[in-house]
């Protein structure tokens, strides 16, 4: 068998295995629509707010009104008590809830600290930090109306007493998510997670289903087939990767910084470290239903290891070491720093020639695994 035959042999098997079919074309099409679709609004706006006035002044009820105008918060009603406004939240009428003490307006008219208290459910952080954002920004404005009626009251000019109270004006410009939104921040890494699983379980199911029957990939030499069926999935997967880095960002509005010879250079080694990964990590298995659960179950931790969802800094040290030979761990960590925040070739070149280093690796364990598998199985031909 020549080597373009056990291409398109591969291909074809490829094509016809339905598991393997579903996995490749169905999961990454379908991941494409489905993990950003719940995050398109981007910021979270309009949260529902409970009040709890003790003090029923004037200044409390301006407070309700500036935290009902806030576009990030909505004042949904008043309640009494702490009580009856935490089953709102737990009966999803609220989002949280905000106590205007007794003696606030009091307080802040003779000179002293008044607390505002809120609550809330911290289980969904955006919603939890929307509002508090929002409380944060009325309750300055609150305390800078006090001031201003203060500095009034004391003869200062109007005009001269809001320059004093506005001295410092903060022009926050976000330089690698303009939307300060949730797309453009867990997306572009999440869909080269995708990428990277679905390859590894594609080749861990064509791998695991051959090694103990006859076919035509024992008419070929362990490192032609390795090297082959690296061109075939590199050949499927480049038209995948094309569609998340070009049409994806584009659609879902994700930040580019890096040009496209840039992107198709680094990944390049990402997509050939991974298929060969893939083939080796088929060595292991028999069965095809293994690769499919071993890949799900190490999926989050992936995720968490490259460090875009949560902090190295706070990841165990041995996790990070091990995390080194994944290569989805510094594909996504340098696709980060070339296509969102800009970053100099020179500065990701580390990375770059770690997935050049996993390739070599992996081929090597790969074409030991591939000769191991074809002597220990009886050697049938079709």
């Amino acid at each position: 068998m020549t080597f373009w035959q056990f291409l398109l042999a591969d291909l074809r098997a490829i094509v016809m295995d339905k598991a393997i079919a579903i996995t490749l074309f169905g999961g990454v099409l379908f991941y494409s629509v489905l993990y950003p679709l719940p995050y398109l609004n981007q910021v979270p706006t309009e949260q529902m707010l409970v009040v709890i006035d003790h003090d029923g002044s004037s200044l409390s009820r301006r407070l309700i009104r500036h935290a009902d105008a806030s576009p990030k918060i909505t004042v949904t009603g008043q309640v009494s008590t702490i009580e009856t406004a935490q089953s709102w939240i737990e009966s999803g009428r609220a989002n949280g809830l905000l106590v205007i003490p007794h003696g606030f307006r009091k307080d802040l008219m003779l000179g002293r600290g008044s607390t505002l208290s809120y609550g809330g459910d911290a289980n969904y952080f955006l919603i939890y930090s929307a509002v508090v954002e929002g409380l944060v920004s009325v309750g300055l404005d609150a305390s800078k109306y006090v001031q201003l009626v203060g500095l009034l009251a004391h003869g200062e000019n109007a005009k001269a007493a809001e320059r004093s109270l506005n001295a410092v004006k903060l022009n926050s410009v976000p330089a690698f998510n303009p939307s300060l939104g949730y797309t453009p921040y867990v997306v572009p890494g999440v869909l080269l997670l995708v990428l990277h699983q679905t390859l590894l379980i594609g080749t861990g199911i064509l791998g695991a289903g051959q090694w103990r029957n006859q076919g035509y990939w024992r008419r070929v030499s362990p490192l032609m087939l390795i090297s082959g069926r690296i061109c075939v999935f590199f050949l499927i997967y480049t038209l995948f990767t094309s569609l998340y880095v070009g049409h994806c960002y584009y659609w879902y509005g994700v930040s580019v910084q890096a040009t496209l010879g840039q992107v198709a250079l680094f990944l390049l080694p990402f997509l050939l470290s991974t298929a060969v990964t893939g083939i080796a990590f088929s060595c292991l298995f028999t069965r095809r239903d293994l690769p499919t659960q071993v890949l799900l179950l190490i999926s989050m931790p992936i995720l968490f290891v490259s460090g875009f969802v949560w902090p190295l800094e706070l990841i165990p040290e041995p996790l990070i070491w091990i995390s080194t030979i994944i290569p989805a761990v510094p594909a996504i960590i340098g696709m980060l720093q070339l296509n969102q925040m800009g970053a100099s070739w020179v500065s990701i070149m580390p990375l770059w020639l770690h997935l050049w280093g996993l390739f070599a690796l992996f081929f090597m364990l790969a074409l030991y695994g591939v000769n191991w598998r074809l002597k220990r199985e009886p050697n049938c031909e079709s």
